[in-house]
């Protein structure tokens, strides 16, 4: 797993919760989802998509 750079983490809203985060990623007009630093230990918010299983959007 890659560490977030720290200048990435300062830079991106942090969420405490994951239903926080994931609260965001509903009201959000883009693709996002949710994942914990490994700085702050909180949640960002990424677009990206690289090596990970993400579900089809049903309908």
């Amino acid at each position: 797993m890659k560490s977030t750079r720290l200048r990435i983490c300062t830079a991106k809203r942090r969420y405490l919760t994951q239903e926080q985060a994931q609260a965001a990623v509903e009201r959000a007009t883009i693709i996002l989802r949710p994942y914990r630093c490994d700085r702050c230990r909180q949640f960002h918010l990424t677009s990206r998509t690289k090596g990970k299983r993400i579900a089809r959007p049903v309908g």
